[in-house]
């Protein structure tokens, strides 16, 4: 069960949505899924390196954090709670995972395919491709503790303390960690990182909504 917050003036906006949750607004179930969905989706994605599981476990977490939204008092907002039960609940799939099987030294990760813009020129979406699957293996291949941090700090653009935050971590420990996971990375593209990881780990359009609407369904709250 997430641990009780206590209320801040900067989450009045995340306290007056809860309530609205609370009241069993379907809107605002709504306007929480959506607002938090690529958020969540990415943090998950990151952990399991896995896009139809990452998506199975956001919506065990909306199902876990609306079950206990009393719990919620605003001292971290809104987000970072959804993220420390996301967190919780992927570390949670990889120790059940790696208690079943036993991990390869080198797993295949699977690689999400990117939409590109069919209008673009063949050959820079090609490249734009090619780029995006570099990127999608480096980050994949990181070992568990570097990738979260990686994915965290660098594709979801998370500061430092935010970062420590929400892994339970000293702010020196991220620091330390990300230096070797861009380092990895770095090595991994040949010096090619840049403003592509800002595309990375998509998550909107038909997944976003279908997703949502599962999670309202589990709720009873579609329609």
């Amino acid at each position: 069960m997430p641990a009780a917050l206590t209320a801040t003036p900067a989450a009045s906006g995340d306290m007056l949505l809860v309530g609205r949750a609370l009241a069993r607004d379907g809107d605002a179930f709504r306007t929480i899924i959506k607002t938090h969905n690529q958020r969540l989706y990415r943090i998950a994605r990151g952990v399991v390196r896995n896009d139809s599981e990452a998506e199975d476990i956001v919506q065990e977490a909306y199902v876990s954090a609306f079950a206990h939204l009393e719990s919620f008092r605003g001292d971290a907002s809104l987000a970072t709670w959804l993220s420390r039960i996301v967190i919780n609940e992927a570390l949670g799939r990889l120790r059940k995972r790696r208690r079943m099987v036993a991990m390869p030294e080198n797993p295949q990760a699977e690689i999400i395919r990117f939409p590109l813009n069919p209008s673009d020129d063949p050959e820079r979406t090609m490249a734009q491709r090619q780029i995006l699957e570099l990127v999608e293996r480096a980050t994949d291949s990181l070992p568990d503790v570097y990738r979260m941090v990686f994915v965290a700090r660098v594709i979801k653009g998370l500061s430092i303390e935010e970062t420590a935050e929400l892994l339970g971590v000293r702010p020196e420990t991220i620091k330390t960690r990300l230096h070797r996971a861009r380092a990895l990375v770095r090595k991994a593209l040949d010096d090619q990182i840049g403003p592509v990881l800002l595309d990375a780990f998509p998550f909107a359009g038909r997944r976003c909504e279908r997703l949502t609407n599962a999670v309202m369904q589990r709720l009873g709250l579609s329609g």
